[in-house]
Protein backbone atom coordinates (compact mmCIF):
# COMPACT_ATOMS: atom_id res chain seq x y z
CA UNK A 1 0.00 0.00 0.00
CA UNK A 2 1.47 3.35 -1.02
CA UNK A 3 1.35 6.54 1.01
CA UNK A 4 -1.24 7.95 -1.40
CA UNK A 5 -3.59 5.07 -0.55
CA UNK A 6 -3.36 5.61 3.19
CA UNK A 7 -5.74 7.80 5.13
CA UNK A 8 -4.18 10.50 7.29
CA UNK A 9 -5.14 9.77 10.89
CA UNK A 10 -6.47 12.70 12.88
CA UNK A 11 -4.61 13.45 16.09
CA UNK A 12 -6.55 12.94 19.30
CA UNK A 13 -6.10 15.52 22.03
CA UNK A 14 -7.20 15.56 25.63
CA UNK A 15 -9.15 18.57 26.87
CA UNK A 16 -6.00 19.74 28.66
CA UNK A 17 -3.88 19.43 25.52
CA UNK A 18 -6.48 21.30 23.47
CA UNK A 19 -6.65 24.08 26.08
CA UNK A 20 -2.86 24.39 26.01
CA UNK A 21 -2.88 24.59 22.23
CA UNK A 22 -5.61 27.25 22.31
CA UNK A 23 -3.55 29.32 24.76
CA UNK A 24 -0.53 28.99 22.50
CA UNK A 25 -2.42 30.23 19.44
CA UNK A 26 -3.90 33.10 21.45
CA UNK A 27 -0.40 34.34 22.31
CA UNK A 28 1.61 33.57 19.16
CA UNK A 29 -0.99 33.35 16.41
CA UNK A 30 -2.10 30.56 14.07
CA UNK A 31 -0.08 28.08 12.05
CA UNK A 32 -0.58 27.02 8.42
CA UNK A 33 2.44 24.79 7.87
CA UNK A 34 4.12 24.21 4.56
CA UNK A 35 4.43 20.60 3.46
CA UNK A 36 7.92 19.10 3.05
CA UNK A 37 7.51 19.38 -0.72
CA UNK A 38 6.72 23.08 -0.39
CA UNK A 39 9.74 23.56 1.87
CA UNK A 40 11.90 21.89 -0.79
CA UNK A 41 10.76 24.48 -3.32
CA UNK A 42 11.30 27.40 -0.94
CA UNK A 43 14.84 26.27 -0.11
CA UNK A 44 15.92 25.53 -3.68
CA UNK A 45 18.61 28.23 -3.42
CA UNK A 46 19.76 27.28 0.08
CA UNK A 47 23.02 25.52 -0.63
CA UNK A 48 23.47 24.18 2.88
CA UNK A 49 22.03 20.96 4.36
CA UNK A 50 18.55 20.88 5.82
CA UNK A 51 16.39 17.95 6.82
CA UNK A 52 12.87 17.19 7.99
CA UNK A 53 12.41 16.03 11.58
CA UNK A 54 9.45 15.09 13.81
CA UNK A 55 6.27 13.41 12.64
CA UNK A 56 6.83 14.11 8.95
CA UNK A 57 10.13 12.19 9.14
CA UNK A 58 8.38 9.19 10.67
CA UNK A 59 5.66 9.36 8.02
CA UNK A 60 8.20 9.43 5.21
CA UNK A 61 10.07 6.45 6.64
CA UNK A 62 7.03 4.30 7.41
CA UNK A 63 4.06 5.38 5.30
CA UNK A 64 2.01 5.87 8.47
CA UNK A 65 0.06 9.05 7.82
CA UNK A 66 -1.40 11.24 10.51
CA UNK A 67 -2.42 14.84 11.03
CA UNK A 68 0.48 17.24 11.61
CA UNK A 69 0.32 20.31 13.84
CA UNK A 70 3.31 21.85 12.08
CA UNK A 71 6.27 21.10 9.86
CA UNK A 72 9.69 20.91 11.51
CA UNK A 73 12.97 21.02 9.66
CA UNK A 74 16.45 21.52 11.05
CA UNK A 75 19.61 23.23 9.86
CA UNK A 76 23.05 23.63 11.39
CA UNK A 77 23.23 26.67 13.66
CA UNK A 78 26.23 27.96 11.71
CA UNK A 79 24.03 28.26 8.59
CA UNK A 80 21.43 30.63 10.07
CA UNK A 81 22.78 33.77 8.30
CA UNK A 82 22.61 32.05 4.89
CA UNK A 83 19.13 30.71 5.67
CA UNK A 84 17.92 34.24 6.45
CA UNK A 85 19.57 35.66 3.34
CA UNK A 86 18.00 33.11 0.99
CA UNK A 87 14.49 33.66 2.40
CA UNK A 88 14.74 37.46 2.61
CA UNK A 89 12.01 39.20 0.63
CA UNK A 90 9.64 36.24 0.79
CA UNK A 91 9.58 35.26 4.45
CA UNK A 92 10.34 36.90 7.78
CA UNK A 93 12.57 34.67 9.90
CA UNK A 94 12.16 34.99 13.65
CA UNK A 95 14.46 33.67 16.35
CA UNK A 96 12.56 31.92 19.15
CA UNK A 97 14.55 31.50 22.35
CA UNK A 98 12.38 30.15 25.14
CA UNK A 99 9.29 31.84 23.73
CA UNK A 100 11.00 35.21 23.21
CA UNK A 101 10.77 36.20 19.54
CA UNK A 102 12.85 38.65 17.55
CA UNK A 103 13.14 39.13 13.78
CA UNK A 104 16.40 38.21 12.08
CA UNK A 105 17.77 40.48 9.38
CA UNK A 106 19.75 43.68 9.30
CA UNK A 107 19.69 44.32 13.07
CA UNK A 108 20.02 40.74 14.27
CA UNK A 109 21.80 38.60 11.69
CA UNK A 110 22.13 35.36 13.64
CA UNK A 111 21.08 33.64 16.86
CA UNK A 112 22.76 33.78 20.25
CA UNK A 113 21.55 30.30 21.27
CA UNK A 114 22.44 27.48 18.82
CA UNK A 115 19.91 25.17 20.49
CA UNK A 116 16.97 27.51 19.84
CA UNK A 117 14.39 27.66 17.04
CA UNK A 118 13.48 29.73 14.01
CA UNK A 119 9.90 30.46 12.97
CA UNK A 120 8.82 31.67 9.52
CA UNK A 121 5.88 33.74 8.35
CA UNK A 122 5.23 36.08 5.44
CA UNK A 123 4.24 39.15 7.47
CA UNK A 124 2.82 40.24 10.81
CA UNK A 125 -0.76 39.22 9.96
CA UNK A 126 0.09 35.91 8.28
CA UNK A 127 0.22 32.50 9.98
CA UNK A 128 3.48 30.80 10.87
CA UNK A 129 4.48 28.25 8.23
CA UNK A 130 7.67 26.55 9.42
CA UNK A 131 9.38 25.61 12.69
CA UNK A 132 13.16 25.20 12.50
CA UNK A 133 14.72 23.68 15.63
CA UNK A 134 18.40 24.40 15.17
CA UNK A 135 21.13 21.79 15.43
CA UNK A 136 24.33 22.97 17.14
CA UNK A 137 27.24 22.09 14.90
CA UNK A 138 30.74 20.89 15.68
CA UNK A 139 33.00 22.29 12.96
CA UNK A 140 30.16 21.92 10.48
CA UNK A 141 29.10 18.47 11.64
CA UNK A 142 25.74 17.43 13.08
CA UNK A 143 25.48 16.96 16.84
CA UNK A 144 22.81 15.19 18.90
CA UNK A 145 21.30 17.64 21.41
CA UNK A 146 20.24 14.79 23.70
CA UNK A 147 23.22 12.44 23.44
CA UNK A 148 26.54 14.06 24.40
CA UNK A 149 29.38 13.06 22.14
CA UNK A 150 27.15 11.93 19.27
CA UNK A 151 28.72 13.85 16.39
CA UNK A 152 28.37 12.81 12.75
CA UNK A 153 28.21 14.00 9.19
CA UNK A 154 24.72 15.11 8.21
CA UNK A 155 24.71 12.42 5.51
CA UNK A 156 25.23 9.70 8.12
CA UNK A 157 22.19 10.61 10.26
CA UNK A 158 19.74 11.37 7.45
CA UNK A 159 18.31 9.79 4.31
CA UNK A 160 16.91 11.25 1.08
CA UNK A 161 13.65 10.25 -0.61
CA UNK A 162 12.98 10.08 -4.34
CA UNK A 163 11.80 13.71 -4.40
CA UNK A 164 15.14 14.87 -3.00
CA UNK A 165 13.84 15.67 0.49
CA UNK A 166 16.23 14.81 3.31
CA UNK A 167 14.88 13.34 6.56
CA UNK A 168 16.40 12.57 9.95
CA UNK A 169 16.77 8.82 10.49
CA UNK A 170 13.75 7.38 12.36
CA UNK A 171 15.64 5.97 15.35
CA UNK A 172 17.05 9.44 16.06
CA UNK A 173 13.63 11.07 15.62
CA UNK A 174 12.27 8.62 18.19
CA UNK A 175 14.85 9.69 20.78
CA UNK A 176 13.50 13.23 20.64
CA UNK A 177 9.91 11.99 20.70
CA UNK A 178 10.56 9.71 23.68
CA UNK A 179 11.68 12.68 25.75
CA UNK A 180 8.41 14.54 25.07
CA UNK A 181 6.15 11.61 26.07
CA UNK A 182 3.08 12.79 24.12
CA UNK A 183 0.16 10.53 23.15
CA UNK A 184 0.72 11.20 19.45
CA UNK A 185 4.26 9.81 19.66
CA UNK A 186 3.27 6.25 20.62
CA UNK A 187 1.64 5.49 17.23
CA UNK A 188 4.73 6.93 15.53
CA UNK A 189 6.90 4.55 17.55
CA UNK A 190 4.68 1.57 16.72
CA UNK A 191 4.77 2.45 13.02
CA UNK A 192 8.57 2.74 12.98
CA UNK A 193 9.42 -0.24 15.20
CA UNK A 194 8.94 -3.03 12.61
CA UNK A 195 11.14 -1.16 10.14
CA UNK A 196 14.11 -0.67 12.44
CA UNK A 197 16.93 -3.15 11.86
CA UNK A 198 18.84 -4.81 14.69
CA UNK A 199 21.46 -2.07 14.78
CA UNK A 200 18.91 0.71 14.93
CA UNK A 201 16.93 -1.03 17.66
CA UNK A 202 20.04 -1.68 19.72
CA UNK A 203 21.21 1.92 19.39
CA UNK A 204 17.79 3.31 20.33
CA UNK A 205 17.43 0.93 23.29
CA UNK A 206 20.88 1.85 24.62
CA UNK A 207 20.27 5.58 24.25
CA UNK A 208 16.86 5.48 25.93
CA UNK A 209 18.24 3.31 28.75
CA UNK A 210 20.92 5.92 29.31
CA UNK A 211 18.93 9.16 29.09
CA UNK A 212 15.38 7.98 29.90
CA UNK A 213 15.70 4.86 32.08
CA UNK A 214 12.35 3.18 32.63
CA UNK A 215 10.78 4.54 29.44
CA UNK A 216 8.03 2.23 28.17
CA UNK A 217 9.59 1.92 24.72
CA UNK A 218 12.72 0.23 26.07
CA UNK A 219 10.87 -3.04 26.76
CA UNK A 220 9.33 -2.96 23.27
CA UNK A 221 12.82 -2.75 21.78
Amino acid sequence: MTGDQLIRVQLSRTAEEQAEEDRFFAVYGPWAPLSPAEVLAELADFGRPWWVVGGWAIEAATGYRREHDDTDISILACDVPEFVRVLSGRWHVWSNVGGVLRPLGDKWTTVDEPRSQLWLRANATAPWVLDVPLTPDNDGQWTNKLVPGHVARVADVTWVDQAGIRYLRPEIVLVYKARLARPKDDPDFEAALPLLDAGQRSWLRDVLSDILPGHAWIARL
